[in-house]
């Protein structure tokens, strides 16, 4: 923790100005500030940074390698700040010679490493393994380019290039002396060696340099700074060399180095064409290749025993599907480089990688064609083939019960490669990330899999880091709280179930009340100034900010707008509680369906917000580009946290906590971690409506279900999908008959007419307790008094001390 005073920390601004911008204080920009304070950061933590290496070598210190396609970090500077123990001290500072730190902080571009709930839980999970002074790296790719920036043009989705590293990024560290050498396509050399057993050569392969570049991470008050590895794609020196030569085919060689360079270049390139799923392939196997071959020279150097034993210093987490490679590659270089035999490698293999599953939707369990991996990895494509053979063999001969499932279980099947199959025979533990999930998991999705490893399979909760989530974007509620309970809650985030003792103290929910207030102005402002649009900020702010898919049901929620709009346009002095509906979200450029609810969503908005004759009794806003930072704002305002998923879709869901740490209260599905909240908080603190997992499985399995019953039968809905089809919101000529279609004639996928009666049901008991302040602040204290159990903390420890053993 740093021991800077104002005078100190002031004086060390000045100078440190003076050096790196050659500029005094006074004459600075808000951006000069931003990048001097980050050099202040790094300057403060960069010796820790190495202390905490060397501590881990000097110790043999057994380490987790934490791999994964999205890390979503958002801004560093504040946080950085918290962890360090500097941000008062800045904060001050910068008051003091007259600067808003807001302003400042912002001039950080998020780190577009990351799309949604998957990256999100990531860079909470490398928080808690740092803060609870764990040994841990997190490997990921250092995109240049994120999903997209997007921009809302009439109603509609533009996709914008997300370049965020454009400006230097100054909490990363270029390590060209570690880069590693991953090779694609190739030809493969197989010869018998005077034992019996068989080597492998390469020969013309596609040589591509990993080039790391280290993000630290810093735990809490702690000294402790671990890594998060980031991958750049590069040329190798040969290749630069042929480039600069003038003899050489110059446009050949300039061609391939921006195929080399595309590997790092976007985050999920479109893979609607044969190019794109190949670049997503290669960006796979490029971030394992690196990682793994980094793991055991790093393993090689500090411990003095032989790779067999790799599992007793070294556990490899896979973060979903996306590193499954890491299997067949781990066995690779066991194999070819270490003369491991088959036996000898499958051994270490599968004690040192675990997988954690994410979801139980079959279109995000990748599947890769054969051909595809047999012409850009051939001895990868050699080795899952065996690891098949030998699986489906063990099965015949071991579980004859299971003979006829094969198809079902087998790695290989249908001309494609089942990535989640090969991440659980590879590993030793398999995962899910919520109670419900993991259930799911066990008895439908993989329980064949659970018949044959009933050891393998267990659960962890997600969790976030309430530093980050309570402490660092909410510190009015965080401070009323320590007033409260004492300050044992930032390291103990258990601790705030001590709140239960104030959920009657008139004084205290005071308290909490004004500082929602406080958090409902800002917002407003920050909508105002986006959006034009002026809201009531005594309203109810309901929010829904998430990816924008089907299963989330984002559709439910507007066509509840639509039901109140039509309610109040026949009888517009209905005695309703004024409500703000707060969207955020963005779609796959591909996903055509996602894009027409954003449509919708806008051109309801532009309706509703618009007509006199409601007495503004409804607002309809969505904030473009959703991202970590658009969050931290307006999650700390949120009354009503909309988790309506179809139930069994939602792995956990994280926003559901943040929410809840907030004080908001969850309107809800039995659905992810939703359960967990609701067995924890009680009945009377949650909003909980619609079918449940088993009530949705049986529809899918036995039928039973015709949405089209529904349509016929409440004139609610009736009335609101033919409005969709009529074209009566926006102009004439747009009409959402897509979404009309997919209701009627898919018959309603997703059981949004099905939930739709239940979810009005709830809305208004939430309007009916919103309107008793008291009950709903006592509600709302309740429900942060219990969220402690969500924070990551509690998680990581369990993956530490079940799975990692560390």
């Amino acid at each position: 923790m740093s021991d800077y005073r104002k005078e100190s920390f002031l004086a060390l601004l000045e100078g440190k100005m003076t050096r790196k911008r050659g500029k005094h204080l006074e004459d600075a920009s808000d951006k000069d500030l931003y990048y001097v304070i980050s050099s202040i950061v790094k300057d403060e933590i960069t010796p820790k940074w190495l202390k905490t290496q060397e501590k881990y070598q000097e110790n043999k210190t057994k380490q987790v390698y934490y791999i994964s396609m999205e890390f979503l970090i958002g801004r560093l500077l504040q946080s950085n700040l918290l962890n360090c123990g500097m941000l008062d001290i800045c904060n001050e500072v910068l008051k003091d010679i007259g600067r808003n730190p807001e302003e400042i902080y912002k001039h950080e571009h998020d780190a577009a490493l990351g799309n949604g709930g998957l990256g999100r839980l990531a860079a909470c999970f490398l928080d808690s393994i740092a803060s609870l002074k764990y040994a841990g790296q997190g490997s990921g790719i250092r995109y240049r380019y994120g999903l997209f920036e997007q921009r809302i043009i009439h109603g509609n989705q533009i996709e914008l290039p997300d370049y965020w590293l454009k400006e230097e990024y100054p909490w990363e560290t270029r390590k060209a002396d570690e880069a590693i050498e991953v090779r694609f396509g190739g030809k493969i050399n197989m010869h018998k060696k005077l034992n019996g057993d068989f080597e492998f050569s390469y020969e013309d392969q596609d040589k591509v340099m990993a080039v790391p570049y280290d993000v630290p991470v810093i735990g809490y008050q702690n000294e402790v700074v671990n890594t998060l590895r980031l991958w750049s794609a590069e040329v190798t020196e040969d290749e630069s060399k042929l480039m600069s030569d003038p003899s050489s085919q110059y446009y050949h060689h300039l061609d391939h180095s921006h195929s080399i360079e595309q590997i790092s270049g976007f985050l999920y390139p479109d893979d609607s064409s044969f190019e794109g799923k190949e670049l997503r392939l290669k960006q796979q196997y490029f971030l394992v290749s690196a990682t793994i071959q980094g793991i055991l020279k790093n393993f090689k150097a500090t411990h003095d025993i032989s790779l067999a034993h790799l599992s007793e210093k070294v556990v490899i987490q896979i973060n979903d599907t996306h590193p499954s490679l890491a299997v067949p590659e781990l066995m690779r270089i066991l194999m070819d480089d270490e003369n491991f035999s088959w036996d000898e490698a499958w051994k270490v293999t599968a004690s040192v990688i675990a997988y954690t599953n994410h979801t139980t939707l079959s279109e995000a369990l990748e599947k890769w064609p054969t051909s595809m991996i047999q012409k850009l990895l051939p001895r990868i494509y050699m080795i899952i083939n065996e690891i098949n053979e030998r699986f489906c063999k063990g099965i015949w001969f071991d579980h004859p019960d299971l003979r006829d499932k094969i198809p079902e279980l087998a790695v290989i099947a249908d001309d494609q490669i089942h990535m989640a199959r090969l991440a659980i025979v590879g590993s030793f533990s398999v995962n899910g990330v919520a109670r419900l999930h993991t259930e799911i998991l066990k008895n439908k999705e993989m329980k064949y899999f659970y018949k044959l490893y009933p050891n393998r399979f267990n659960n962890k909760t997600n969790g976030i880091t309430h530093r980050r989530w309570l402490l660092q974007v909410n510190p009015c509620l965080s401070e009323t709280i320590t007033e409260a309970i004492g300050p044992k809650w930032i390291q103990e985030p258990n601790k705030l179930i001590g709140l239960l003792r104030y959920s009657n103290d008139a004084p205290f929910l005071e308290k909490v009340g004004k500082v929602k207030k406080q958090n409902k102005e800002t917002l407003a402002k920050l909508i105002l100034n986006q959006t034009g649009i002026k809201v009531d900020e005594s309203s109810i702010f309901d929010v829904q900010i998430k990816r924008l898919h089907e299963y989330k049901r984002q559709l439910l929620n507007i066509f509840h707008v639509i039901y109140l709009y039509n309610e109040l346009k026949e009888n517009p002095s209905l005695d309703i509680t004024p409500r703000t509906f707060i969207f955020a979200a963005k779609a796959a450029p591909s996903y055509h369906l996602a894009k027409e609810v954003i449509k919708l969503i806008h051109h309801v908005a532009a309706t509703v917000n618009y007509d006199k004759q409601i007495n503004s009794k409804l607002k309809v806003i969505f904030l473009e580009n959703y991202n970590v930072s658009l969050a931290e704002k307006i999650i700390p305002a949120a009354d009503i946290s909309e988790q309506i998923s179809t139930a069994s879709k939602e792995a956990s869901g994280t926003g559901n906590m943040k929410m809840m740490m907030n004080g908001a209260l969850t309107l809800g599905t039995l659905d992810g971690a939703n359960i967990e909240i609701k067995d924890l908080v009680g009945d009377n603190n949650i909003f909980i409506f619609g079918l449940t997992s088993d009530q949705v499985h049986d529809y899918y399995q036995y039928g039973g279900y015709v949405a089209k019953d529904i349509y016929h039968t409440d004139d609610r809905v009736k009335r609101i999908l033919d409005q969709l089809n009529s074209g009566e919101f926006g102009h004439q000529e747009i009409e959402f008959k897509d979404i009309f279609y997919n209701i009627m004639y898919h018959n309603d996928p997703y059981f949004v007419l099905k939930d739709f009666d239940p979810y009005i049901e709830s809305h208004e008991l939430v309007e009916r307790s919103y309107r008793d302040k008291n009950t709903w602040q006592r509600m709302s204290v309740t429900n942060i008094a219990y969220s402690g159990k969500f924070s990551s903390d509690r998680t990581i420890k369990e993956y530490a001390s079940e799975i990692w053993k560390l």
